[in-house]
């Protein structure tokens, strides 16, 4: 049985004597508990605000929503408060400046939010609000953007209101959903005023409810959900809002724990190569223990405690960043958060972080740490025995299949699905083999095809780059993945924004005018004509429902097992449909043939978009039944189209042929291109003044809107993305200073052969420069590749090169890696040889 009083004994000696340059192993894996530590109390506080504050989210206890009037319901009469809201897209305008933008415009009547505020400045803005009187509530983003203040005046329709107060929150309201669709309250009574809601108008209806205190409202609406299911009745309660806002920002802290996750087994890469380093050194010490006759499984317990303690000591100062980092996040993810997150010390989370610290720095640090199990007693005498590689070791190989299951493990806990877990593991084996790949290639191309013909110094820092002990496959790795988290997604969001600016191109549309009223088409035509703008496109839009599938309804639907139903989803949606025989330059047939009406007896053939026919479970050939206000028309679907959606054009999922749907009622719409965005502005201004129920569509707003967005999104990975490429740069920093005892050695040899501290010098620059190029070169290569796919199966754009923002991604890191190692290396090249020696 092991002396385990003797092996600890063994062990503190050892760690007392190499403490500073342990200390350095730790440093690599204190980034990433420290992010998992932070994002895990930051979720579970989270997780608790939601929870206590799920009324002030809903703002009621009850929520129900239609896009038609809701009439009398039967839970009117046990509420003991009642309000009701009208919301839908609409333009509004700032009479003093004549500026007008596309809002969401909320028509309010009754003391909504029965729970938390509508928070305002100046504080009584609401209650003036609702004193009565043609009063509005903007909110603030829409006031900065156009400089108004309260006070002034807001044309909604044909009404102007006075800004009452600017609005700061709304129960439930994100700052991304503010940015997207700023809302304008109005009072209810003045809606039939503004003229907006017309024809075509996308309305939604909803009704809050406020019950008695101690009513269950999930059992009370049970015998009613049935009949609402029918009326296509959205239903919510306080429950399902805890439910579906906590899934959400679950599923968000899930992947940022991932991101995390990634800067751990960075840093565990670091851990790994250090022990490598590390035992090479003690190799020599190893052998002397074993001639006294310390078996090989105790030589591996004294080492093995040592990585014990290092670990114990950065999964603690992990686990204590991260408790404090947390304070930090809610700042970072203001954008995102519908609830006032809290503080407070989740031990769970430091506990889990701790745990995780310490089994990873052990469980990475064993690959190289098994090697001292083969050492023998002959090492002393023959040093090249005491390595042995990993194709000769079992347990080594068993250790890797241990890391792997980790992964797979930690991802399975935060995604919950087995594919998905399969998924990350893949990507992280897929990454780390390329980058170890890359490195392998390049040790072996330097070291096959150096040529004699390079001057010394270039020489040499080549050859150190496969060197024994050398750091460079190590350093790819890390520093290349970090790299490439943060390029590819500088270089994904360059790609979204490039594709966004169509307002350059020629031959692109850059304004959308819709819902327009089949009485003001005309006249709206001519108002573009006369100022010798194209008409790009005049579509017609028809709005219908679903009745039934192959003669399957609604209600048949819901009595079918899961496995043969269709999505509840497709037949309460509003379909907004077109009709032509033709298709539009955003458009490509992929199955059947559109068939014009009387091609195939009196049959209706529609298309169908591709992607959603066949995420629905729809084939060519299908029956169709739509209820188009209130009449059914049985229609086939007679083939598929894909769609660019990105493209800006009148897409639809739905297309009818001619001859079907002109005398049903309809609205408009009309794309146009405008030759610059003050030209924009004029037309927006003057179609808005004369037609104040027509809603205006200019790029230009979009790309701010879709920048604006992105900024606040990659500001969020951004931070995280930080974690990885500081635990590459602390990775790199301790590689550095563990090499730092080989290239004293290395000097010596070097200045005692006679080369002066210029010529160390430049070659330990060059070898840095080598170091730092490939590594970021690696990542920014993967980072193309990851972008690439991205860009060609998920967001289906066309790929562009960042070039510019990746020179700058490698002359930064590149640059960053030759200073650490001038910083590291400066006191060893300008001290003599025999100071240092005496040093050591």
């Amino acid at each position: 049985m092991p002396d385990f009083g003797w092996i600890m004994k063994m062990a503190f000696r050892d760690f007392r004597k190499n403490i500073s340059r342990l200390l350095l192993f730790v440093s690599s894996i204190v980034v990433g508990i420290a992010a998992l530590v932070a994002i895990s109390s930051f979720g579970e506080n989270l997780t608790n605000d939601i929870n206590n504050q799920a009324k002030e989210l809903l703002g009621a206890d009850l929520v129900l929503e239609n896009n038609q009037p809701l009439g009398e319901q039967p839970v009117d009469s046990i509420a003991i408060e009642t309000a009701s809201e009208v919301n839908f897209a609409s333009m509004v305008a700032f009479p003093q400046t004549g500026a007008s933008r596309l809002t969401q415009v909320r028509a309010l009547e009754g003391a909504f939010p029965f729970y938390g505020l509508l928070e305002t400045i100046p504080a009584s803005g609401d209650e003036d609000f609702r004193s009565g009187g043609k009063k509005a509530l903007v909110e603030k983003t829409l006031m900065a953007q156009f400089g108004a203040e309260v006070g002034g005046m807001i044309k909604v329709g044909n009404v102007e209101f006075i800004i009452a107060g600017e609005l700061q929150s709304v129960p439930g309201q994100t700052g991304i959903t503010a940015t997207v669709a700023p809302a304008v309250y109005i009072p209810m009574e003045y809606l039939e005023e503004t003229g907006l809601v017309q024809y075509g108008s996308r309305v939604n209806y909803n009704r809050y409810y406020q019950f008695a205190p101690g009513t269950n409202v999930d059992e009370l609406i049970k015998p009613f959900e049935d009949q609402w299911e029918i009326d296509r009745i959205d239903a919510d309660t306080v429950e399902d809002q805890k439910r579906s806002t906590g899934r959400s920002f679950s599923n968000m802290s899930n992947f940022l724990s991932l991101v995390a996750f990634i800067a751990l087994l960075l840093g565990c890469v670091g851990v790994a190569s250090a022990v490598n380093v590390f035992v090479k050194e003690k190799l020599a010490s190893v052998a002397v223990l074993r001639c006294l006759g310390v078996s090989s499984r105790d030589v591996l317990f004294i080492y093995l405690a040592e990585i014990k303690i290092m670990g114990l000591i950065g999964a603690i100062l992990g686990a204590f960043l991260g408790t404090l980092l947390q304070y930090v996040l809610p700042t970072v993810f203001a954008d995102f958060l519908p609830v006032e997150v809290s503080f407070g010390i989740s031990w769970l989370s430091v506990g889990f972080g701790v745990i995780t610290g310490l089994f990873v720095s052990v469980l990475f640090a064993l690959l190289p740490l098994l090697k001292v199990r083969n050492v023998s007693p002959m090492a002393t005498l023959r040093p090249e025995t005491a390595d042995t590689t990993l194709l000769r070791d079992p347990l080594r190989w068993l250790v890797i299949l241990a890391i792997l299951a980790f992964i797979w493990g930690f991802s399975f806990y935060l995604l919950d699905r087995v594919d998905f877990a399969f998924g990350f593991t893949g990507f992280v084996v897929l990454a780390f083999g390329v980058l170890w790949g890359v490195a392998q290639v390049i040790i072996w191309a330097v070291r096959k095809f150096l040529p004699i013909s390079f001057s010394y110094p270039l020489r040499q820092s080549l050859a150190n780059l496969y060197r024994p002990n050398n750091q460079t496959v190590s350093l790819i790795a890390t520093i290349g993945l970090g790299t490439a988290m943060i390029s590819t997604l500088f270089f994904l969001q360059n790609q979204l924004l490039e594709e966004a600016r169509f307002a350059d191109k020629e031959d692109q549309p850059n304004m959308l005018l819709f819902d327009i009223q089949t009485a003001q088409l005309q006249d709206v035509k001519e108002k573009i004509e006369q100022r010798n703008l194209p008409i790009m496109q005049e579509v017609p839009i028809v709005t219908m429902h679903l009745a039934a599938i192959n003669g399957i309804d609604k209600q048949a639907n819901e009595a079918l097992p899961e496995e043969e139903d269709y999505s509840r989803w497709i037949y309460n949606r509003e379909f907004r449909v077109t009709y032509r025989d033709t298709l539009i330059s955003s458009e490509t047939l992929a199955k059947g043939t559109l068939t014009p009406v009387g091609a195939r007896g009196d049959s209706v053939f529609v298309s169908f978009e591709k992607g959603f026919a066949e995420g629905n479970g729809l084939k060519i050939g299908d029956e169709i039944e739509f209820n188009v206000q209130g009449r059914p028309i049985k229609t086939y679907i007679g083939s598929f189209r894909e769609v660019k959606f990105n493209q800006v054009s009148t897409n639809f999922l739905v297309l009818f042929p001619n001859g079907v749907l002109e005398q049903a009622p309809k609205f408009h719409v009309l794309i146009t291109k405008t030759k610059n965005d003050r030209e924009s502005a004029d037309v927006q201004a003057d179609i808005v003044r004369t037609f104040p129920n027509i809603s205006v569509i200019n790029l230009g707003a979009i790309v701010a809107t879709l920048e604006e967005i992105l900024g606040k999104i990659s500001f969020v990975i951004q931070f995280m993305a930080f974690f990885s490429i500081t635990t590459g740069i602390l990775v790199l920093i301790s590689s550095l200073i563990i090499s730092k005892y080989q290239r004293m050695r290395e000097s010596i040899l070097l200045r005692t052969l006679g080369a002066s501290s210029a010529i160390v010098s430049r070659i330990n620059t060059l070898e840095y420069f080598f170091l730092g190029s490939l590594a970021s070169m690696s990542g920014i290569l993967l980072s193309f590749g990851a972008t690439w796919l991205l860009s060609e199966f998920v967001f289906n754009i066309t790929f562009r090169g960042a070039w510019a923002e990746a020179l700058v991604l490698y002359v930064a890191i590149t640059a960053l890696t030759i200073i650490l190692g001038w910083m590291n290396g400066r006191k060893i090249i300008n001290q003599p040889p025999m100071e240092i020696l005496r040093g050591n």
